[in-house]
């Protein structure tokens, strides 16, 4: 097997040559999220904004945000994640579900909640470094699927995509961000949905 990207700039580099897909298909199971610092700093510094009493972790990757959560004393995550599932399980020792954006856009996420979880939903849902890679065209299809399962959708992002604020009836509630040591921003972004 070739050697794993180490950094984000290796990581975006191995996306655009051979796609989202294989890259994950490769280095799926050893993924390690570049920003873990950066990730662990933005949700401890918003604790008293963002409801963790019961989290999707979606598009979980190796379960970064959930073991930060773990480690902070909310234990009630579920995460998802079709790449990475195995990975989160090794990291986190629980099950993922491996929901892609194609499959929550058509309700699969919302058919398994309703038969798991009836008439609880998710405080909150907090997609780390992977909703930019949602094409365009599948984003307010896949930002409503999710919206029918919380009141808060949050993304952790170093990217300006996705805008969610954007999108018809997303309201962004807040932003914070903080610096990698390479002086870049990494940012999190809180929204709602707005009838």
């Amino acid at each position: 097997m070739p050697q794993k990207p180490k950094n984000e700039d290796a990581i975006r580099n191995q996306y655009a040559e051979q796609g989202v897909d294989a890259y994950y298909q490769q280095y799926g199971d050893a993924y390690e999220n570049p920003h873990f610092t950066q990730i662990e700093k933005l949700l401890q510094q918003n604790q008293s904004k963002i409801d963790y009493a019961h989290i999707l972790d979606f598009c979980a990757g190796g379960g970064e945000v959930s073991r930060i959560l773990q480690a902070m004393d909310f234990t009630d995550v579920q995460g998802c994640d079709p790449y990475t599932h195995e990975l989160y399980h090794q990291q986190t020792g629980q099950t993922c579900l491996t929901y892609n954006f194609q499959e929550v856009i058509q309700g699969r996420l919302n058919q398994w909640a309703t038969a798991h979880q009836p008439n609880q939903g998710f405080s909150s849902i907090i997609c780390s470094f992977a909703m930019h890679l949602c094409p365009e065209k599948q984003l307010y299809p896949l930002v409503f699927n999710l919206f029918q399962l919380t009141r808060q959708l949050i993304i952790i992002t170093p990217h300006k995509r996705p805008a969610l604020e954007d999108l018809a009836q997303v309201q962004l509630d807040f932003e914070d961000f903080t610096l990698t040591k390479r002086g870049k921003k990494v940012k999190l972004k809180s929204y709602s949905w707005s009838d």
